[in-house]
């Protein structure tokens, strides 16, 4: 056997390595990637999560800055806005933001942080939106805030240094942000579009789960609600809290028809409530704020919690959830 086209063809089809496993196989994950990165669901036990500590990007928050007829800080000039009655205290929002670093550390969760600086990109702590994690790895968004554009490069570059995967940038005239999108169970996921995210945006978001065999919901967000984790979270296998001022009927008809539960929230919560977010089946960290009723609403299902305090954080538009990307799950 001396003709070397005929040896190089014959090694290459030994060789080679085949279409199966899929990307997203665990073994698959394992022998490429060293880790199994990427979730198919939002309430199983958290290994691994993405945050960013509160800093110098406050400082663009500027108290003279003060849009009086709206009642909150910005600058529609250069894109940046903080909605409260209240300059940051970003001391504060520093101490809040470790605290709940240390709670999810004593849950065993390794806390990986964003690289490098966020420049003037004052919303930089809420790592929820610049990035989704599906199977196998990452989505990369594209912001639909003026002043969150850029945030998407500092994700990348941080995502390329920890070995996850990049399965997607959302492209084109799409925009997607993280907060708008939700697991309901391992086959099943939902994105809100409104003023923040889009359906063209939504629709490449769903390109890859189709190819992962996950359905897709489009959830129309109502008036400017931006996300759809302000109001609707998963908390365990089959149970959501939600707010159903923010959610249009026939969502709360689908979950239903599919078996999810739900509690609603009180009127007298504070909204941020349904921001919370679930570190295991049925066990959820909370910020400050529930009412006896809710709280005793989750007993009654059998969920537990911790609460955090967080509300020095939440004056610049976000809470526990938006805070944070789980980057490994446990399946559940």
């Amino acid at each position: 056997m001396t003709n070397p086209h005929w040896i190089y063809t014959q090694t290459i089809k030994t060789f080679a390595a085949g279409a199966e496993p899929p990307f997203e196989d665990e073994a698959e994950l394992l022998h490429t990637w060293g880790k199994v990165w990427g979730i198919d669901n939002d309430v199983g036990r958290i290994r691994s999560i993405l945050m960013h500590r509160p800093g110098t990007e406050m400082n663009v928050v500027d108290p003279a800055k003060r849009l009086a007829e709206i009642g909150s800080y910005g600058d529609p000039a250069v894109g940046w806005y903080f909605q409260s009655d209240t300059p940051p205290d970003i001391p504060l929002m520093q101490s809040q933001h470790d605290a709940y670093v240390a709670a999810l550390q004593a849950e065993g969760v390794e806390v990986h942080f964003v690289d490098g600086e966020a420049g003037n990109r004052l919303k930089q702590v809420y790592t929820r939106d610049p990035l989704i994690m599906v199977k196998g790895g990452a989505i990369v968004c594209r912001m639909g805030a003026r002043i969150r554009r850029g945030e998407e490069l500092a994700i990348t570059r941080t995502l390329a240094r920890l070995g996850i995967p990049i399965l997607r940038t959302i492209s084109g005239s799409g925009i997607m942000e993280g907060g708008s999108f939700a697991w309901l169970n391992e086959k099943t996921c939902a994105i809100g579009v409104g003023v923040r995210v889009n359906r063209e945006g939504a629709e490449q978001v769903g390109e890859v789960l189709a190819r992962q065999g996950v359905e897709l919901l489009i959830v129309e967000l109502t008036g400017y609600d931006i996300h759809l984790d302000v109001s609707f979270l998963m908390i365990d296998r089959d149970l959501a809290i939600l707010n159903p001022m923010g959610l249009p009927y026939s969502f709360l008809e689908e979950l239903t028809r599919r078996g999810i539960r739900y509690i609603e929230t009180d009127p007298g919560d504070d909204p941020w409530i349904v921001n919370s977010i679930a570190i295991a089946p049925g066990k959820l960290l909370i910020p400050e704020g529930a009412t006896n009723r809710t709280l005793d609403r989750l007993a009654a299902s059998g969920v537990t919690w911790t609460t955090v305090p967080y509300a020095a954080v939440h004056k610049n538009g976000g809470g526990l959830h938006c805070s944070t990307t789980p980057l490994i799950r446990d399946k559940v």
